[in-house]
């Protein structure tokens, strides 16, 4: 066992010394490259050896992770042929030392070290020359679109890919963001429902796909995306473009958008992808309704001067949108809380604090006007007013309206601001029972 050790030693001994004398005599004609950000040695002085190769130099190899670029063109030939700027013997080295690191990452590191010394006879900087080529391919890889395999080239799903739009683009499954990456990275194959048991087919796999797109339809955005996190091809059928058109021409008509000839300019500008308009264009929520909770501090009475009472008031803004442009706004006090008032908040209702107004989306600017008490016999000599600004939050899309004003109006038109003291912001909260388009 000492033998072989020593025998080792001896060898990386002597392939240092060789290694240092390529390098003193390529140095002064070859112009220093900046050192690479993270390296690490993976071969070392054996224990043992005294200081005899203390200060010999080390092979160095890339710490993990590498970069991200190298996952994806470790194999030779794979790293955008024809546009790599290196000189041939530079290159070789490079493509030597890119498969030394696939090697290393799947844990054949004899292999691995193998190429690495072939690497570092051919180039003393190969590591150097090696990091800054993947990173370029890298910042490569962001600006090019993906284009599919040519022998694969007549795959419907992914055929044309469109970086314009930073979006990877079939005919009927348009995709964008971070989807379109997940997409491209699917098999240029058929896609096929597979079953847990491999003997048996899946069921699901006898439907044509026009039967289940004809299904998808059917059903409503959460279902759809509960499905397409099913399989691969419940995610393609997922994005056929009917389907979200579906949703996007029955949510974005008036008073959603100012006119009807408004949605054709929306859909040239999202690049008719009806998916992304659903989810980026603002739109009003009508599956549910928005809840403003209030609070403010009343001083209270006291029968003692040094007893300082103090009550915390909680009221609740209700706002609850319809499709044909009404709107119920509702003030309650905290003796009926959201669970009363869900099921009761409807045109129908008669109580105090209640208005019906109507109301007007443009962007993400909200416009209510006419609020007035619908219990009132006779016209009311004021009504009121109120702007807001549509906004996206983390927890969800569309779920959040600033109030910008509150103004009340009199007969001759002139609005008179109100004070915003204790006012806050609206947030969305889903309901089971309300209907999300009529």
């Amino acid at each position: 066992m000492n033998a072989q050790v020593d025998e080792e030693s001896l060898e990386l001994a002597r392939f240092r010394e060789a290694w240092k004398e390529e390098v003193r005599q390529r140095r002064p004609t070859r112009q220093p490259n900046p050192p690479p950000q993270n390296v690490t040695s993976i071969v070392s002085t054996a224990s043992g050896n005294g200081g005899s190769n203390a200060n010999q130099p080390a092979v160095r190899l890339p710490s993990h992770p590498v970069p991200s670029s190298a996952c994806a063109s470790t194999a030779p030939g794979h790293a955008f042929k024809g546009e790599t700027q290196l000189s041939h013997p530079l290159a070789r080295a490079v493509e030597i030392y890119r498969s030394a690191v696939r090697l290393e990452q799947e844990g054949l590191l004899d292999d691995a070290l193998r190429l690495y010394r072939q690497a570092f006879r051919l180039e003393p900087n190969v590591d150097r020359a090696y990091f800054s080529e993947e990173q370029r391919l890298q910042r490569l890889a962001t600006t090019q679109p993906v284009t599919a395999s040519r022998s694969h080239q007549k795959t419907a799903s992914f055929e044309k890919r469109e970086a314009n739009f930073s979006t990877t683009r079939a005919e009927n499954h348009p995709t964008s963001g971070v989807l379109a990456n997940v997409v491209a990275d699917f098999p240029t194959g058929s896609l096929t429902f597979t079953s847990d048991n491999e003997h048996e087919g899946a069921t699901l796999g006898l439907i044509p796909d026009e039967l289940l797109l004809r299904i998808l339809r059917s059903l409503d955005t959460t279902t759809i995306e509960r499905f397409a996190t099913v399989c691969r091809k419940a995610r393609v059928l997922s994005l056929d473009s009917l389907i979200w058109r579906d949703f996007v021409y029955l949510a974005y008509k008036p008073p959603q958008i100012p006119d009807v000839d408004s949605i054709g300019a929306i859909v040239n500008s999202y690049a008719a992808n009806y998916r992304q308009i659903y989810i980026q264009h603002p739109r009003l929520r009508l599956d549910g309704l928005y809840i403003a909770v209030c609070h403010y501090i009343r001083r209270g009475a006291s029968e003692y001067a040094w007893v300082d009472n103090m009550h915390l008031i909680t009221y609740h803004r209700y706002l609850r949108f319809f499709a044909d442009g009404t709107v119920l706004s509702l003030l309650a006090n905290e003796d009926l809380p959201p669970q009363t008032i869900i099921p009761m908040l409807k045109p129908s209702l008669r109580m105090k604090g209640l208005h019906v107004g109507r109301w007007q989306l443009d962007r993400s600017a909200v416009q209510i006007s006419n609020l007035h008490s619908p219990h009132e016999s006779s016209p009311s000599r004021y009504h009121f007013q109120m702007a807001l600004s549509l906004h996206s939050k983390p927890l969800g899309r569309w779920n959040k309206l600033e109030i910008l004003s509150y103004e009340s109006v009199d007969a001759e038109g002139e609005a008179v601001p109100l004070a915003l003291k204790h006012e806050r912001p609206f947030w969305f909260s889903k309901v089971k029972s309300y209907p999300g388009y009529h």
